[in-house]
C-alpha cells in the first residue's frame, strides 16, 4: 500500500479556505506514487517564494509552525525595562518630585461638553494626517447623477501626509471619562501619596474570595506585607513586559477616546505568583475611588481570558506606560488594567486590588447600569468635521476614522442621497444605498503621540514583525484606521452623508449587534449642503 505524503502549499490569506483533499495517484507506467494530500498554509504578509516540502509529516509540521497565521508573541516581548525607569519614589527625571496632574475635565462636566470634547479630540487625531491631501482625489464623484459617480482617472489620495502624521493620541488629548467626587487624579499630591496613587506608595493586593471558597497558596496582601509594590512590578517587567497599540473607547460614545501605545506586564504573571489551587474561575478587580464603596469602580474577567489568550490575541496587562511615558494620574496611573478588545469599562484605572473568585456572576459596575459589560469593540466608521456648506465648483476631501474590532476591517464606504429621503421599511440597515468605497490610509511613517521623532520604540509592539518593524497586517484589530475620499462635481442641494464599515467577514455596519447597550455602532449621518 502506498505511503501517504504531504504537500504544504503557501497561499495568500484570502485564498486559504481550501479543504483538505487527497489527490489520486498519477497514471503511468511503473508503480503508482504515494497519494498526496494538499494542505493550505496561511500566513500574514507578502507571499514569499519557498520550496514545497514533500516528505515526512515532521517536515510538514515544521513548515506549518514557520508560516502560522498567528505568530508567537514570545520573541517580541521586551527583554528588559527601558533605562528611563526610575528608582521607586523618583519621578521619570529622577528629581524625586511627584509629577503634577494635568488639566482636568471637572467632576461636573456635562454630557454635551464630553461629546464636544470627543469630537474635537477625534478631529485632532486625524487632522494632521490630511493637511496635504488638499484637492487630490481619492474616490471622485461626478455630475452624472445627484448621487455622484466615480470620476475617471482620479488618483489615490496622497501619502505625503505621513511626514506630518499624528496617529497616536497625546496623553493630554485623550478624552477623559471617569468617576469619583472628586476624581482621584484631581486630589492633591499629598493625598494621592497617602492612598497609594503614586509609585512609591502604590501596592497591589491579590487575594482569594473567602465567600466562594477560592484558595491561593501565596496571596499578596498589605496586612502580611506581601502586596506587590512598584519596585516588584518593575522587576517583573524586566523579563515579562510587553507593548502594543490599542484604542480606548466607551460603550455608548460615538467616537474613540484616544489611540495609544500601551506598555505593561501581563496580569497572568502576577496571578501565577499567588498559586491558585482551587475554586477559581473569575477575576474581580477594583480601582481606588476615595475610599467610598458607593464610588468604587470595579470590573471582572474570566480566569481563562487572563491566563491564556487565544493565538494572535493581546494579553490583559498591568499598564504603567502610555506612548513611552509613565502613565499620568489622569490616565489611571501609576498602574491601571488594560484589556485589549474590550470597552474602557474593563480597563479599570488606579488599580489596587484583585480578587480571585469562584463566583460565576459579573461584578461589573456598569452591569447594573443596563450595559453589556462583556461586549467586544465594534467595527464602525465616523466622519471628521463636515462643513455646513460647500461650493459646488470646489472638490472636497472627506476624511474620517474607523474603529477596528475583533472582526477586523476590510473596507470603509460612504453614501450621499437627497436630505431626508425616507428609509425603506424593508431596509432598516441601509444596505440598498449607493455605497461608494473610500481609501483606507496605510500605516504612518511617523506615529506621533509625543514619541521622539514620532518613531515607535524597539522592541516593536506585539502586532509588529520583529525583523522589519512593520505591522503584520493593516488595519490592526483593536486600533483605529484613517480613511479619505474626495467628492467632486456635486450638484447644488442638501444631502445626507453617511459612512459605514465592512469587516473581514463581509458583514456591514451596523450588524451584527446594532443595540446601543452592546457598544455604539450606528451608521453616522450628517447634513451636507452644496451651494450653486
Amino acid at each position: 500500500m502506498p505511503t501517504l505524503k504531504s504537500v504544504w502549499v503557501l497561499l495568500p490569506r484570502r485564498q486559504a479556505a481550501l479543504p483538505y483533499r487527497q489527490l489520486k495517484p498519477m497514471r503511468g507506467n511503473g508503480p503508482s506514487p504515494a497519494p498526496i494530500r494538499v494542505r493550505p498554509v496561511v500566513f500574514r504578509g507578502r507571499l514569499r517564494k519557498k520550496r514545497m516540502a514533500i516528505g515526512s509529516s515532521t517536515a510538514a509540521r515544521s513548515g506549518m509552525q514557520q508560516h502560522h497565521p498567528f505568530p508567537s508573541h514570545s520573541h517580541t516581548r521586551l527583554s528588559c525595562v527601558p533605562a528611563s525607569i526610575p528608582v521607586p519614589g523618583l519621578d521619570p527625571n529622577g528629581s524625586g518630585a511627584e509629577p503634577q496632574p494635568g488639566p482636568t475635565a471637572g467632576s461636573d462636566r456635562s454630557l454635551a461638553a464630553q461629546r464636544a470634547g470627543i469630537s474635537q479630540a477625534a478631529e485632532t487625531l486625524t487632522r494632521r494626517r490630511f493637511l496635504t491631501l488638499g484637492s487630490v482625489a481619492g474616490v471622485g464623484l461626478s455630475a452624472a447623477t445627484w448621487r455622484g459617480r466615480p470620476s475617471a482617472g482620479t488618483p489615490a489620495p496622497s501619502t505625503e501626509h505621513h511626514a506630518q502624521s499624528d496617529y497616536l493620541t497625546r496623553d493630554e488629548d485623550f478624552v477623559t471619562v471617569g468617576r469619583g467626587k472628586p476624581p482621584p487624579h484631581d486630589l492633591p499630591i499629598e493625598r494621592r501619596r497617602a492612598v497609594g496613587l503614586v509609585p512609591e506608595t502604590w501596592r497591589l493586593e491579590v487575594v482569594p474570595d473567602p465567600e466562594s471558597g477560592a484558595r491561593l497558596d501565596r496571596p499578596l496582601t498589605r496586612e502580611a506585607g506581601t502586596a506587590m509594590d512598584w519596585e516588584g512590578l518593575l522587576r517583573l517587567a524586566e523579563r515579562a513586559a510587553v507593548r502594543f497599540l490599542c484604542v480606548m473607547s466607551c460603550t455608548n460614545m460615538k467616537r474613540p477616546l484616544g489611540m495609544g501605545l500601551w506598555e505593561g506586564v501581563p496580569l497572568r504573571e502576577v496571578i501565577r505568583m499567588v498559586h491558585p489551587t482551587a475554586n477559581v474561575r473569575r477575576v474581580f478587580y477594583y480601582g481606588w475611588h476615595n475610599d467610598d464603596l458607593s464610588q468604587r469602580f470595579q470590573s471582572s474577567l474570566t480566569l481563562d481570558r487572563v491566563l491564556e489568550e487565544l493565538p494572535g490575541e493581546l494579553p490583559v496587562v498591568l499598564c504603567y506606560k502610555l506612548n513611552g511615558q509613565w502613565l499620568s494620574p489622569k490616565r489611571g496611573g501609576p498602574v491601571r488594567l488594560l484589556v485589549p478588545g474590550a470597552y474602557g469599562n474593563k480597563s479599570v484605572k488606579w488599580l489596587q486590588r484583585v480578587v480571585l473568585t469562584n463566583n460565576p456572576r459579573l461584578n461589573d459596575t456598569y452591569a447594573d447600569w443596563n450595559n453589556d459589560t462583556e461586549s467586544q469593540l465594534k467595527t464602525y466608521a465616523c466622519c471628521n468635521a463636515v462643513p455646513e456648506t460647500l461650493p459646488a465648483s470646489r472638490p472636497w476631501t472627506l476624511t474620517g476614522l474607523a474603529q477596528v474590532g475583533p472582526s477586523g476591517l476590510s473596507e470603509v464606504q460612504y453614501a450621499l442621497q437627497p436630505k431626508d429621503t425616507p428609509v425603506p421599511s424593508e431596509d432598516p440597515y441601509l444596505a440598498q444605498l449607493d455605497w461608494r468605497t473610500a481609501r483606507i490610509l496605510p500605516p504612518p511613517d511617523r506615529w506621533g503621540g509625543g514619541l521622539p521623532e514620532g518613531k515607535l520604540p524597539v522592541p516593536w509592539p506585539l502586532e509588529f514583525d520583529s525583523i522589519t518593524g512593520r505591522p503584520r497586517s493593516w488595519p490592526l484589530r483593536y486600533t483605529v484606521a484613517h480613511w479619505a475620499a474626495t467628492l467632486t462635481d456635486l450638484r447644488p442641494g442638501a444631502y445626507d452623508l453617511r459612512c459605514r464599515t465592512i469587516d473581514l467577514r463581509g458583514v456591514a455596519q451596523p450588524l451584527p449587534r446594532p443595540l446601543l447597550k452592546s457598544g455604539y455602532n450606528a451608521i453616522q449621518k450628517v447634513t451636507l449642503t452644496v451651494l450653486g
